[in-house]
């Protein structure tokens, strides 16, 4: 029976990972959940506050700002405090930074604390991948980076379409709910997450985990390096969805209305596909996926140009997300294994930088290929950067071994979670 079947692969889907893991998720959904401010910040600077579009943006792109310091600054903070508390000092500031927020009424008050903001929620995010990594088997780290990047857009879509009613209630309101439910998350680590940071080798165990690694020995791993520059491409095509895709049909005469509708398709494929997609995916080749989910977003943006109907950007839509649907665990994936065990929260900042950039670049860039060249000329350069990409994953990823990447070295090291069960030893080639 269908039934049956869908709850068998529900029950596969969720199987085999530890309790730490499912405190971790349910800190994750909380947050994603609680994420308010992000959704209205535009509105409630220049409709209640009364200040321009120009201002609303410059304070979004503080923010955005926040976040690439934070990139790396959370990495290094998670080998060497640890992840545990690298997730309670990023959340907590997190929590009293939104809702300060909520009350701060200058202009240069209000630009300051949402740098602020920026800076300290995405200071978590190399911790939680590297945590996830280390107390996780790596056959099921697939799988358990796609429940995780489940958990962020289902609690996305709730949060955006609650954020609407809370706004014509109260924008403070939404600033401190949101305060209230990041603070709860930091309760929920600080009462249920163990530390899982491995040990420190025997040779440098006076020196705390992770001294052998810092920032320069990640720059100098050139083909790790050459992954954070080839995700840097992806991000920027991703970033389209909604730095781009609104600005141009806006241009071609359709509404914001329509813009919800079109957009509100990657949503709902997300949440829908994510888990059966990811079980079809789970262990297939990371090479040929990344080539694949590259070439599908890449084309799929590109598709763009001849979209002239709502149904037609929809159709563009399913195409990207499903690109996105694939990339997001495989790349994430890929960056564990070629991240050393005592390097991890640092490898793990420096691949978060690359969407933190990307995040800052994608409105300059779509804004300047727009207005001077049209939206049919960035729609082709998406298609010309996801080919590049395609060839890229292609040619780094030739001759990767399973064995490859000192990541996967928790069998020689006997690291695991604290009450987690130590994985099984994967067998040598």
């Amino acid at each position: 029976m269908p039934a049956a079947r869908l709850g068998r692969a529900a029950r596969e889907a969720v199987s085999g990972l530890p309790r730490e893991f499912w405190w971790l998720w349910t800190s994750t959904l909380v947050n994603r959940l609680g994420a308010f401010v992000a959704t209205f910040m535009a509105l409630y600077l220049t409709l209640d506050r009364g200040y321009s579009a120009s201002y609303a943006g410059l304070v979004a792109s503080l923010h955005g700002l926040g976040g690439v310091v934070s990139a790396l600054a959370g990495g290094v903070m998670a080998d060497r405090l640890g992840r545990r508390p690298t997730l309670l000092v990023a959340q907590s500031a997190t929590a009293v930074f939104v809702a300060l927020l909520g009350f701060m009424t200058h202009p240069v008050a209000i630009a300051g604390v949402a740098f602020l903001v920026g800076m300290a929620s995405n200071a978590s995010r190399p911790a939680v991948q590297a945590m996830m990594a280390d107390i996780v088997r790596p056959e099921d780290r697939v799988r358990a980076f796609s429940l995780n990047y489940w958990a962020i857009n289902l609690g996305f879509a709730v949060s955006s379409a609650a954020a609407g009613f809370i706004a014509e209630f109260s924008y403070l309101a939404g600033f401190l709910i949101e305060a209230g439910m990041t603070a709860a998350c930091a309760l929920v680590v600080f009462l249920k997450v163990p530390e899982s940071r491995p040990d420190a080798p025997a040779e440098r165990s006076g020196a705390g985990a992770g001294a052998g690694i810092s920032l320069g020995t990640v720059l100098r791993d050139g083909r790790y390096m050459a992954v954070v520059g080839l995700s840097f491409l992806v991000a920027l095509i991703f970033q389209q969805g909604s730095v781009a895709l609104p600005v141009a049909m806006g241009r071609a005469g359709f509404s914001p209305a329509d813009y919800g509708v079109a957009i509100a398709v990657n949503g709902v494929l997300i949440v829908a596909l994510q888990i059966p997609v990811t079980r079809f995916i789970e262990h297939r080749d990371p090479r040929s996926l990344l080539v694949l989910s590259s070439l599908l977003a890449g084309y799929g943006f590109g598709l763009t140009a001849f979209a002239g109907s709502v149904g037609a950007f929809m159709a563009t839509v399913c195409v990207w997300t499903l690109a996105e649907i694939v990339n997001a665990p495989t790349q994430t994936g890929l960056v564990v294994r070629l991240s050393p065990v005592h390097g991890r929260g640092r490898y793990q900042g420096m691949y978060s930088l690359s969407w933190s950039v990307a995040a800052l670049v994608a409105p300059l860039m779509s804004g300047q290929v727009i207005d001077r060249f049209g939206a049919d000329w960035l729609w082709g350069t998406c298609a010309v950067v996801g080919t590049a990409a395609g060839l890229g994953y292609g040619l780094l990823m030739r001759g990767l071994r399973k064995e490859d990447g000192a990541g996967e070295a928790e069998a020689a090291t006997g690291i695991r979670a604290e009450g987690a069960p130590a994985p099984a030893p994967e067998p040598s080639a």
